[in-house]
């Protein structure tokens, strides 16, 4: 019998050092690149190295649940950790003698081996010992294993292929969905009339969490990368990353389980489909047909300072949509980009739902393009941070727009 080969990706952090801290670890299985485990959790006052080795426990705690017999192999960006827990550095900080006992009580020693990665590949710990941070809450989620490895992908902060991301599917359905050509169950109360069984592609569009600019109204394009999210904005993606989790359940169960996760280039987009892409199990894939409107000029200002600077220019790109900004991008132009990316997912197949993260105007226009609606009403739409919008392309044209979710509604 072939010994399972486990992985364990740990990380703290503190934000003070000593000050507010929180860890968080995940298990992959080797094999597959899936990811089986998540475990993360606040601890109050802290320092960094004892935030990171409370992850190295979690981490091996997690991995012997799954199978104590696994050979199992720890990266972390803590050169300390991993050279004290190789036995190649002496541990002089009681509270750090501890947890390292605790941690090689977890499995015999002969299991585990250690290597220090660079922070950059640590991505998915950190990022979990920042949700606990923020949202000074435990985190401990159980992932089916995945049939398929995943392929090589433009990815960020993503892990591989999970089964229905933790839950499983109810008996005789399959995790996706009903299968393509199966007989379609009851019309949902308020969907579109079909007269056949054709599905449609199903795009889950997720505007990003707040960032300082969402908070203080000023604009916010696809010029430059920035700004990264707000503490509130990652709460936020947490909490859309588990609404997202759940469609296909308790949350408009007729649609299939999401199976790819999109962003726009930018920072706030790639950190909130991070979060999705951890919670259902999926690599984050980038595309720029989905990036916010260029504002040019007006990049980062205030409506006020714009206003002063460009007397009524402002209100004349929203009323033209013909109107572009100086040095940006027209209404009209932003549609046409963001069409062609959902024809792009069209034509890539049907029978599946798509995550789209993306900014407030560039899902205005998807919506509106979805609904016919003349470019100068997408503005009228009222998108808030980390909402979902749930659109249905079939291959005939038919266009369907759901009802808005918000992360409030768990």
């Amino acid at each position: 019998m072939t010994t399972r080969r486990l992985l364990v990706e740990a990380d703290g952090g503190s934000r003070g050092n000593p000050g507010p801290a929180g860890y968080g670890a995940l298990v992959r299985d080797v094999a597959t690149g899936a990811v089986l485990a998540e475990r993360a959790g606040p601890l109050g006052v802290a320092t960094n190295n004892v935030a990171e080795y409370t992850g190295l426990v979690a981490g091996l705690e997690a991995a012997r649940e799954i199978d104590p017999d696994a050979l199992v192999e720890v990266r972390m960006d803590s050169r300390l950790v991993v050279e004290q827990m190789s036995g190649r550095w002496q541990i002089k900080h009681e509270d750090m003698r501890r947890l390292a006992a605790q941690a090689r009580a977890v499995l015999p020693a002969e299991q585990v081996t250690y290597t220090w990665v660079p922070r950059g590949h640590n991505a998915a710990a950190d990022a979990l010992a920042n949700e606990a941070m923020d949202l000074r809450a435990d985190v401990r989620r159980d992932h089916a294993a995945a049939d398929d490895a995943a392929g090589s992908h433009d990815d960020v902060g993503g892990s591989g292929p999970v089964a229905a991301g933790g839950e499983p599917p109810a008996p005789g359905d399959h995790a996706d969905g009903p299968g393509p050509g199966a007989a379609p169950g009851p019309r949902p109360s308020g969907a579109a009339m079909r007269f056949d069984d054709v599905e449609p592609l199903t795009v889950l569009l997720v505007r990003h969490g707040e960032t300082d600019l969402t908070l203080t109204r000023a604009l916010s394009g696809s010029s430059v990368p920035g700004p990264a999210l707000a503490r509130s904005g990652r709460v936020q993606a947490a909490k859309a990353a588990d609404l997202v989790h759940r469609v296909g359940r308790a949350v408009w169960p007729d649609l299939r389980y999401p199976s790819r996760v999109l962003a726009s280039p930018m920072v706030r987009t790639q950190e909130t489909a991070g979060a999705i892409g951890r919670r259902i199990g999926q690599h984050v894939h980038t595309d720029p047909a989905f990036a916010e409107v260029d504002f040019g000029e007006w990049e980062g200002l205030a409506v006020p300072e714009v206003e002063t600077r460009w007397p009524g220019e402002l209100r004349r790109w929203y009323e033209d949509p013909t109107v572009a900004a100086p040095g940006g991008e027209s209404l009209v132009e932003l549609g046409r980009r963001v069409e062609a990316g959902l024809e792009a997912l069209l034509a890539d197949g049907t029978g599946r739902t798509v995550v789209v993260v993306s900014h407030a105007m560039a899902i205005r226009a998807a919506v509106g393009v979805s609904l016919g609606m003349p470019a100068r009403a997408w503005p009228w739409l009222r998108i808030q941070a980390a909402s979902v919008s749930v659109l249905r392309w079939w291959p005939d044209g038919m266009r369907e727009a759901v009802t808005i979710g918000m992360p409030t509604d768990l």
